[in-house]
């Protein structure tokens, strides 16, 4: 296990490095000037010129490449170009609002797909379990944002139940930091829990088939606990990979959802970087996300021994 760990970690720097590699090339050969946008519309050609040189924008593409990532593998992130900043201070910055609505997302989703999960794949064919297959569907097809607009509209505008946008952190009062997370976290979760239960459903029911259920049956097993404990822990392997895949799901909607509920988490600082070509905040928020999905992975892949005592690495 100890090998395999290791293993797995050392594959992540060549990952690392490729995702760095294409980051910085994604960014600096888009359409786009940060030094005009910083400069302004009534800057002249030297005005422009003259911040490029200080930002170090008029080096060759590969020296600004070798720069970037020899700070990069110091754990330097570098400095924001607009705000001055050290990028990590900035992320530190914005870091609650973005884990605390990931944290309750999850949670959330996980909770509720898998109930509904087992209870379709425990009344396959009747009413529920059509209800449960007819949500996955709209849920994964509807997008984020459109789901965010009209939790806002009924719950913010028409009912007056919760607020419109924002965050209150969580030292002002537990409750206070529910409320603002409510809409945002149903909004971004909505996606995850029909992706989840579907599989749950379609793993359930495989595990049900099987012979070992039967005999349960037979013995008379309650439904509860032989679903919960016989059925689900040997159906958990798939649903536990769906989780993991999810977080790429999760990590995108972020941004999306802090953007449309004025959260003011890491998702809107990518937002406002982007539309100022700040290119170390950019480069330093995927990396970070792209470190963070590939830890979750791991996890993922570790787990498995953990429900499958066959699994051994």
């Amino acid at each position: 296990m100890t090998a395999y760990i290791v293993r797995r970690l050392l594959l992540t720097i060549p990952v690392m490095g490729l995702v760095a590699v294409f980051v910085f090339l994604l960014l600096h050969l888009a359409p786009g000037d940060p030094a005009a946008i910083m400069a302004g519309d009534n800057a002249t050609v030297e005005n422009i010129a003259e911040i490029r040189r200080k930002l170090g924008l008029d080096e060759p593409l590969w020296k600004q490449f070798l720069v970037w990532f020899g700070s990069l593998a110091s754990g330097d992130l570098g400095r924001s170009m607009f705000w001055g900043d050290p990028v990590t201070t900035l992320i530190a910055q914005r870091a609650e609002p973005t884990i605390s609505l990931a944290l309750t997302t999850i949670v959330f989703a996980v909770s509720l797909a898998l109930c509904l999960g087992i209870i379709a794949a425990a009344n396959v064919g009747g009413g529920i379990d059509r209800f449960v297959m007819g949500f996955a569907v709209m849920g994964f097809s509807v997008p984020v944002f459109v789901v965010g607009y009209l939790l806002i509209f009924l719950f913010a505008i028409e009912l007056r139940w919760l607020p419109v946008q924002g965050y209150t952190p969580f030292a002002e009062g537990v409750i206070p930091w529910l409320r603002n997370l409510i809409l945002p976290t149903v909004a971004l979760g909505l996606a995850y829990v029909a992706l989840i239960a579907r599989i749950t459903r379609t793993t359930m029911l495989e595990v049900l088939s099987e012979d070992y259920i039967r005999t349960a049956n037979a013995k008379g097993v309650a439904r509860v606990p032989m679903l919960l404990r016989h059925a689900l822990k040997n159906a958990a392997v798939p649903i536990v990979t769906v989780i993991g895949i999810g977080v790429a799901l999760l990590i995108g909607g972020v941004v999306i959802t802090e953007t449309v509920f004025n959260i003011p988490g890491i998702g809107r600082l990518v937002v406002d970087a982007i539309a100022r070509r700040d290119y170390p905040i950019i480069q330093g928020v995927i990396m970070l996300f792209s470190g963070i999905y590939v830890l979750v992975n791991l996890l993922v892949d570790l787990s498995y021994t953990f429900f499958d005592p066959r699994i051994r690495y």
